[in-house]
């Protein structure tokens, strides 16, 4: 089935249509969420009218208060000039190369949880607009909203899970390992048998390691990896719902971020991935200006499908590699791509054979 296919149920508006939608607060307005339009289909084929005057300048552009996908058959990069002009104000891009597993999944998230599949477009519509630090606390701030809504409580409660015991010292000490040789710090993540998974030990123990890696200034090169089959996982499933705080969540996410301290350490920073990088597996280490990925990595961002969004800087790392319309489109499907896949949308490395 062919993209535009997919969306003959849905409202499919012109450029036209959209560009007058953007100067006019009233209909942007009825295309909303809360007025039952989970997302606006938008046809890119068909270049706008001549005599209609395109600007991305300015502050008199209304965003309609949904999901807003564009859909074309050719490739995105050989849309016409005037079309290209109204691409920032797109959320999801959906042309001639856009693996149709990807789709069909995201339109199912959008269905299934649309409240946190609006907030993930929200929130990556402002995160190239502003500095890192001010996007890390709007994703914080979302992430925490969310973690009491109706979608994540409803993923939350079959799975009946325990709140874990406080982690010890030697939690942190086992979790996250740290080998010194000269001016070389190397980072592990050590919880191998549960491929990584990002558990508060792990957040703090990788936090040390880090703060001594941007305060010791004889420390010139910091590599980070993990043991075992994967790099991590993403979260660990056993602490999540932990958080009965949400002010206490998001200041602990906040000033206990490693993707922050990555973000401060990416000009040293070397971070190889290999196995499951999924949720925090990616989001974090995305800071870092050099990632060398081995051909079995695989990537995904599957928060949205638990009624939240990524919460590990995903929204301010991702975007910033690979652009806000593909971080959008693997948010809302959660699906799995692969090593090539993800080296064909950034700056990933493949390493060489020895």
């Amino acid at each position: 089935m062919s993209n535009a296919a997919k969306f003959s149920a849905a409202e499919v508006i012109t450029l036209d249509a959209f560009h007058y939608l953007l100067h006019n607060p009233m209909l942007a307005e009825e295309r909303s969420i809360v007025s039952g339009c989970p997302y606006l289909v938008v046809d890119l084929n068909k270049p706008p009218s001549d005599g209609v005057l395109i600007s991305t300048q300015g502050t008199d552009k209304w965003r309609p208060n949904t999901i807003v996908i564009g859909v074309c058959s050719v490739p995105v990069n050989a849309l016409a000039e005037p079309t290209q002009a109204l691409l920032p104000f797109i959320d999801v891009i959906a042309d001639g190369t856009t693996p149709e597993f990807l789709l069909d999944a995201a339109l199912i998230n959008i269905a299934r949880q649309p409240i946190a599949s609006t907030a993930l477009i929200q929130v990556l519509r402002h995160s190239l607009s502003v500095s890192v630090e001010q996007a890390l606390i709007l994703e914080s701030l979302t992430y925490s909203s969310l973690q009491h809504g109706a979608e994540f409580l409803r993923w939350l409660r079959p799975k009946d899970l325990k709140a874990p015991d406080k982690p010890s010292r030697e939690d942190f000490d086992k979790a996250v390992l740290s080998k010194r040789s000269s001016n070389h710090l190397t980072v592990t993540l050590n919880r191998p048998t549960k491929h990584n998974a990002f558990s508060a030990s792990m957040r703090e123990g990788l936090n040390e390691a880090l703060l001594l890696a941007s305060t010791d200034m004889s420390i010139e090169q910091v590599t980070l990896q993990g043991a075992g089959p994967s790099f991590c996982a993403g979260g660990d499933l056993e602490e999540f719902g932990e958080a009965r705080d949400a002010a206490i969540a998001h200041l602990t996410r906040t000033t206990r971020s490693p993707g922050r301290l990555i973000y401060t350490l990416r000009d040293k920073i070397t971070v190889n991935l290999h196995g499951a990088c999924i949720g925090a597996g990616i989001e974090m280490t995305a800071f870092a200006e050099r990632v060398i990925a081995r051909p079995d990595a695989f990537f995904a961002l599957p928060e949205v499908g638990f009624g939240l969004v990524p919460g590990a800087g995903g929204t301010v790392s991702i975007p910033r590699r690979i652009g806000p319309h593909r971080t959008a489109l693997l948010g809302l499907s959660g699906q799995r791509i692969d090593c090539a896949t993800a080296v064909s949308y950034t700056h990933l490395t493949l390493p060489t054979k020895a």
